[in-house]
Formats: structure tokens, C-alpha cells, sequence
């Protein structure tokens, strides 16, 4: 369940910070990881549980998206956000749920594609990109991780790295998004009293992030051979992603074995 209150509050400070990939790049990973996402949960059948989500059914992680891609719509086209349905409204009035969420993934796409590059609407990220470029963001990682959801209900466990066919620029800029975007807000839930510095170090590229853990979690551009690192997370970058979104476990701990534990019990992003 990974994704952001709908009353959360927002920021409209100027935006410096870039993506790693372009608004078209975003634009099309969304329409794709989309379009995934209806196909496996149609295999997989409504009624079938997620493994990777276990408190839902592919029925509820479908109406899921289906309502946050309707209030990210409405933020972007100006509209309100409060109108957007809830899940529980999706789940009791859909005669068509997999229809009702492509008409919802149609009109998001659709709005961003129309938005203007100065759009003015809240981001809720920190060190977040201008407000078109974030929504793309955003809405490309929340729907590709949940169409790894469906694929994991459609096989009947997590899928591997290899299965999703994530691109490692893709997820690169999700690992930089989650962990520079997310995790650094406020207290640091993964803290336990004992400050500790992480190296994430993709296989497959040369990005690197040097992740400090205290009571608030600060992230630089890393080096993996940081003489002080007391773990150095290692793996392809789509096997990193899918682990630090607790996707998945393909990943090498060296150093300190208890952190990744810790951050999968802590780390979490929920919709409240």
C-alpha cells in the first residue's frame, strides 16, 4: 500500500531539482506499467490475493489505483481532489472495475499530457521537481510498483527482478525518488538509536546514493567504497528498487545485516 494520504499537505516552494528521466520517459513507463497492471490483474482474477500486499485482494489493489489515479487527475486539471472516489466507493459501485480503472488511467494521462510546464499544483516530496514533472514521476513508480503487485497475485508470489523487465535508468530514478523523495522527511522511522550510514550501489549503473541514518534520514551521492559505511546494499538497480519498496529480497547486504530488516519492518508509505 504504497502511497500518500489524499489530505496530505502540499509544497509549492520553487523547484531546482531534476529527474533523471525526461517527462516523455515518465509518460511512457505510466502508459505501459498501466496497461501492465489491467493485464495482470485480468489473469490473476479479482478475487485473488496479493502476495506482496497481503491484506489485499486484486479487486481492492485495482480500485486502489483506479482512485489515486483519479486524484492525481484532479490535481493536475485544476480540479478537486476531494470528489475523486475512495476505494471502498470503487469496490461498492464498479459493475466493470478493470473498465472503470482504464477510463482512469486514460484521463491521467490525458491531463498530463495537456498540462502546461508551469503548472502550479502542490508536490509532497522533498527535494521534489517542478509540479508536472513530479506528478509524471509519481504516478509512473505508484503504478509501476502496484503493476508488480498484479503480477505478483497473477504468478502467486513476488516476481523476480528479471520478470518485471524494469529498465535500470527506470528504476534508478525511482531508488532516487524513493530515497531522496520519501525517506528523508521528517523522523526517521528506520533510526534505533544507533546512527548508521548505508551505501545503495546499483550493478547496473553508476549512480550511487550515501544514505546517513540518524534521527532524520539524510541522503548524498555515494561512493561504495565509503570507508565509514556500516552496510553496502548491492544489486542490480531493479532488484535495489524492488527491495527498498519491500518488493523484494535479490539484493546483497554487506556489513551490518540487521539494517535491511529493520527498514523492511519500518519503512513504509501508506495512504491515510
Amino acid at each position: 500500500m504504497d502511497t500518500l494520504g489524499r489530505r496530505a499537505r502540499g509544497d509549492r516552494r520553487s523547484h531546482e531539482v531534476t529527474t533523471s528521466l525526461s517527462f516523455e520517459r515518465h509518460l511512457a513507463a505510466l502508459e505501459q506499467s498501466g496497461g501492465a497492471l489491467s493485464g495482470f490483474a485480468d489473469a490473476a482474477g479479482l478475487d485473488r490475493a496479493v502476495p506482496t500486499c497481503p491484506d489485499w485482494t486484486v479487486a481492492q489493489l485495482v480500485a486502489h489505483q483506479a482512485m489515486v489515479h483519479r486524484w492525481a487527475t484532479e490535481h493536475i486539471s485544476g480540479g478537486d481532489p476531494d470528489t475523486a472516489p475512495s476505494d471502498d466507493q470503487i469496490l461498492a459501485t464498479s459493475s466493470d472495475l478493470l473498465a472503470f480503472y482504464h477510463e482512469g488511467l486514460v484521463a491521467l494521462l490525458a491531463a498530463l499530457k495537456a498540462a502546461r510546464p508551469d503548472l502550479d499544483t502542490f508536490t509532497f516530496l522533498k527535494d521534489a521537481p517542478a509540479p508536472r514533472e513530479f506528478r509524471a514521476r509519481r504516478q509512473a513508480h505508484e503504478t509501476t510498483m502496484h503493476a508488480v503487485d498484479a503480477q505478483a497475485a497473477a504468478l502467486g508470489r513476488p516476481p523476480t527482478a528479471v520478470e518485471t523487465g524494469l529498465d535500470p535508468s527506470f528504476a534508478v530514478d525511482g531508488l532516487d525518488e524513493l530515497l531522496r523523495g520519501f525517506f528523508t522527511r521528517g523522523k526517521s522511522k528506520v533510526f534505533d538509536g544507533s546512527p548508521i550510514v548505508v551505501v545503495v550501489a546499483p550493478s547496473d549503473a553508476d549512480r550511487r546514493w550515501l544514505v546517513r541514518i540518524d534521527e532524520r534520514l539524510t541522503v548524498d551521492d555515494g561512493d561504495p567504497d565509503t570507508p565509514d559505511a556500516d552496510a553496502r546494499l548491492t544489486g542490480t538497480a531493479a532488484a535495489l528498487y524492488l527491495a527498498l519498496w519491500n518488493r523484494g529480497d535479490e539484493i546483497e547486504v554487506d556489513g551490518d545485516q540487521r539494517f535491511l530488516a529493520r527498514w523492511h519492518e519500518t519503512q513504509r508509505v501508506t495512504w491515510s
